[in-house]
């Protein structure tokens, strides 16, 4: 898979990454069996097949289990940590935690960011993160107490290059002006289902400040696939039937998929969107990857536009 600069960095990534949310088989740890870190592990080994060289994480996927079977893979596969990119995100604190009675919340106290980077460390089994974001913005955020704990973690070597999800523009630039070192990443929502970030300047951001987004929920909670839909309660009212249809339409002139089609449509974007595949299925997985090399043309990517819009382009 072609491979790209991450943000200002020397860092290079493939065009799309590899989301670890779902690889424990479910968000509660009491659930995952022998059976589901079975196919956890065939979609991670699909991943390195398939080209993926970066691989996206956060502390509370499954409570830290995604992160941990990860760790194993990776200490079955000699060699791969030094080729691929490791994200990882730190900053919401479940409900009842470490108390109980505790509400579900975000923390970006020094503190805590430290100490969620050290448990991630373990249980990557890695002695460095690749890059490391604050998952959703922490209403309390003081950006120079960010800045000095990610300051403290790359003096430490624990982490090379930090970065951000969820935030906007304005969230993004307030921190920028504490950090000492550049942030490279802010991960969003963006897809033909989601247009907000074309039009709220968050990509207008990434691409004048060479930020790379990478796109979480690139195909609408599978609203955009071929296979289960797993909707967020913000993403019930996706469905389109005139995109389906016009991606169908591109998908058939083109001898693709109607998600290969949706995720090319996202590379196309100057700013360098990295989407952000989920899927656990090899198969997927791998028919995923053929959207690197799959390039729209001006005119089919305005198409799709107009047909995700429902309506004209004014």
């Amino acid at each position: 898979m072609q491979q790209v600069p991450l943000g200002s960095s020397s860092l290079q990534i493939s065009r799309l990454a590899y989301g670890c949310w779902r690889i424990a088989g479910s968000w509660d740890p009491s659930e995952v069996t022998p059976a589901t870190e079975a196919a956890g592990r065939r979609a991670i080994w699909a991943a390195f097949e398939a080209g993926y060289t970066v691989f996206d994480h956060a502390d509370i996927y499954c409570r830290g289990v995604a992160e941990t079977l990860f760790g194993k893979v990776l200490q079955e596969a000699p060699g791969t940590r030094d080729r691929i990119v490791i994200l990882t995100k730190c900053g919401i604190r479940p409900q009842n935690t470490p108390a109980a009675g505790t509400p579900t919340r975000y923390d970006f106290r020094a503190d805590y960011i430290i100490d969620s980077c050290e448990q991630s460390l373990r249980r990557l089994r890695i002695e460095t993160i690749d890059v490391y974001q604050l998952h959703r913005p922490d209403y309390l955020m003081n950006p120079e107490e960010v800045a000095g704990a990610f300051d403290r973690l790359r003096k430490a070597g624990k982490v090379r290059e930090f970065g951000v999800s969820n935030f906007r523009p304005s969230q993004f630039s307030a921190l920028q002006k504490a950090c000492p070192m550049r942030l490279l990443v802010n991960q969003i929502e963006i897809s033909l289902s989601h247009l907000s970030p074309f039009e709220d300047g968050s990509l207008d951001h990434c691409l004048q400040e060479k930020i790379t987004p990478f796109a979480w929920s690139p195909l609408g909670g599978g609203h955009l696939g071929d296979g289960a839909r797993r909707v967020l309660p913000s993403q019930q009212g996706y469905f389109n039937s005139r995109l389906v249809a016009a991606l169908d339409r591109v998908a058939d002139d083109r001898g693709a998929t109607r998600p290969v089609v949706a995720l090319a449509w996202l590379l196309k974007h100057p700013a360098g969107i990295v989407p952000i595949v989920g899927s656990t299925d090899p198969e997927r997985i791998r028919n995923a990857a053929a959207a690197a090399s799959l390039h729209l043309s001006h005119e089919e990517w305005y198409e799709l536009l107009t047909a995700a819009r429902a309506e004209p382009l004014p």
